[in-house]
């Protein structure tokens, strides 16, 4: 029979070991966390070979006495809970292994003074063994240095990645702890080379941004909202500036940076309608909650995080992304790429040759007979879709100012797909596919909102759209909540839908491909998201099906009336797919294309 027997305590620091310190990255986390919580207004990183040379801490924090380090270096030692509600912990550590575990696997090295003592005091430990002690000189604060992290554990040093790989895993922990801290400053060097520095004192918003992306402090919009004790603060990037990958995405919970599936979850539902599948989000979100309301202790690592109600922290997050980002909806990250304005041709001509009105650069001829009928056939189209004001605008075919709207005045139309207009300092390019299909979105929304049936257009002979059965169960699941919305779905059999009516909005379309394409959304969605997020997946579909499409002809009178309806539309700078709907040529641009600056 097998004896059970203690385990020496070098083994058992490596067991420990082997929880929390799995690769440099991760001591590197918690020696940042310990000098978070010291009080340090300012933490210096110093790296070698991906640390798996040399991890090197040092703070100006409150330093330790040289009883606290021996007790520091003890396992199940801690100055961070001073009683036993673990629950209520407000530091970002507080296992009180991470010393001892990370000197059970490395030479460490730990220097630390107090704040008014003349000296400090100095203790090194070698894979568990202490080797010395004595005095040490250094300014007020602590100075780990760990060298050689599993020199004498081949078994775990070989599982390491290369140098490289662990050098960027170390950056992202450092990146993500000063994002957290914008009051205390932090640099990292790593061989040598000095690779981040951030001076303590920064706003949120200016931390952030120099540390995502320098683009969110112009594409991104500030969030801060509050609904009792629980706050959500951060910067968002608006739909239009997204990565093709989630990895800047950056979510912490009570300063604790974390990867949740729940909050990874309710971003991805708050960028729903405006980003296609296949783009991410480029954020940082910050939720603070009391600790009675989350418990860190799920993971060793206190990555991951559970929630006492998960339902309303989805709920927080997803409106108070949405109401951010609608606030400043119709702005858009997009301008015209440098490979595309290098492109242009300019021809050298005379400084003192009068500079053409923007307005004489476009002009619209007589329409052909063809035209003219493309453009009754769009006036009926808009009389179902169009808002009564946006109508009104239609019949109204006076010129008007450039600077009396911000996305200017409509001048023509180029490939029949985009709307050029003049504005006041430059000129608007318009998608005009892209933009219809936000407006439609935002209208079948808006029309659901209120609780009133969205405007519907009956079939004049029901049509069948066969399908899988399952695809059909969901289908007759979500009839009622399609129905408010205009679409009039029935089962018709085990395997097949009747559909009677579809929205006003999307009369004349394929109604075969829309159905299907909603059973898909259905499908993909149905078991993850919640009604609402469902729904707002299928409006998105619906929305697609029933815009204006690229090709088709349109007059001043109906781009100006589709240009005031994006300027009334929250959201109407993108696209439901993430893609800008506008994009601005400044006129000084246009003058350089030109030669005249």
């Amino acid at each position: 029979m097998p004896v059970i027997r203690r385990l020496p305590e070098t083994l058992v620091n490596r067991i420990a070991a082997g929880e929390v310190i799995e690769r440099p990255a991760a001591a590197l986390k918690e020696l940042v966390e310990n000098a978070i919580d010291a009080g340090s207004s300012s933490i210096a990183v110093r790296l070698a070979e991906g640390g798996l040379g040399l991890i090197e801490v040092t703070d100006d924090g409150c330093g330790m006495t040289r009883a606290d380090m021996a007790l520091a270096l003890e396992r199940h030692a801690t100055s961070k809970l001073p009683d036993e509600a673990i629950e209520l912990v407000a530091t970002l550590g507080f296992r009180g292994e991470a010393l001892p575990s990370i000197a059970s696997v490395a030479r460490l090295t730990l220097e630390s003074r107090v704040r008014g003592l003349d000296g400090g005091w100095q203790m090194v430990v070698d894979h568990g063994q202490l080797l010395s002690e004595g005095p040490a000189a250094l300014p007020p604060g602590t100075r780990i240095r760990v060298e050689d992290l599993f020199g004498k554990v081949p078994a775990r040093r070989k599982f390491l990645r290369s140098a490289r790989s662990e050098y960027a895993a170390c950056l992202d922990v450092v990146r993500r702890m000063a994002m957290a801290r914008p009051e205390v400053g932090f640099t990292l060097e790593h061989d040598g080379r000095r690779v981040l520095a951030v001076q303590g004192g920064q706003s949120l918003a200016d931390r952030v941004a120099q540390l995502v992306a320098r683009e969110l402090a112009s594409d991104g919009v500030v969030i801060d909202l509050e609904r009792g004790e629980t706050r959500l603060t951060g910067v968002a990037g608006l739909p239009t500036f997204n990565r093709g990958v989630a990895d800047h995405q950056y979510l912490f919970v009570n300063g604790r940076p974390v990867k949740d599936r729940l909050l990874v979850g309710a971003v991805r539902g708050a960028y729903a309608d405006m980003l296609a599948r296949d783009r991410h989000a480029v954020l940082a979100l910050f939720l603070d909650l009391p600790p009675q309301e989350v418990d860190v202790n799920v993971h060793p690592a206190k990555t991951e995080v559970r929630f006492r109600d998960p339902a309303f922290v989805r709920g927080f997050i997803v409106s108070g992304l949405r109401h951010a980002l609608d606030s400043e909806g119709r702005r858009t990250a997009q301008a015209p790429a440098a490979p595309a304005m290098a492109n242009w041709q300019s021809e050298p001509i005379s400084r003192h040759d009068p500079a053409p009105a923007l307005g004489s650069l476009f002009t619209n001829p007589a329409p052909s007979a063809a035209v003219r009928e493309a453009g009754q056939q769009w006036r009926s189209y808009e009389a179902s879709v169009l808002a009564p004001a946006a109508r009104a605008e239609v019949a109204e075919a006076a010129p008007e100012p450039a600077a009396s709207h911000p996305l200017g005045v409509a001048r023509g139309q180029v490939a029949g797909t985009y709307i050029v207009a003049e504005a006041e300092d430059g000129l608007v390019i318009v998608d005009q596919h892209a933009a219809h299909e936000r407006l439609v979105l935002e209208r079948l929304k808006a029309a659901g909102a209120q609780g009133a049936m969205a405007a519907s257009q009956a079939l004049l002979i029901p049509e069948v759209v066969e399908l899988d059965e399952p695809d059909c169960d969901r289908l007759a699941e979500a009839a009622p909540q399609l129905a408010e919305h205009g679409l009039a779905l029935e089962r018709f059999g085990p395997d097949a839908m009747l559909v009677r009516a579809v929205p006003a909005a999307l009369a004349g379309g394929n109604v075969q491909a829309l159905v299907r394409d909603i059973a898909d959304d259905l499908a993909q969605n149905g078991a993850a998201l919640l009604l609402g997020e469902r729904l707002e997946h299928v409006l998105a579909t619906m929305a697609c099906h029933g815009s204006v499409r690229a090709g088709r002809v349109l007059s001043v009178a109906e781009m100006n009336a589709l240009l005031r309806e994006m300027e009334r539309t929250p959201r109407s700078g993108q696209c439901n797919h993430g893609r800008p709907t506008w994009v601005k040529l400044a006129l000084e641009d246009v003058e350089k294309l030109f030669g005249r600056r």
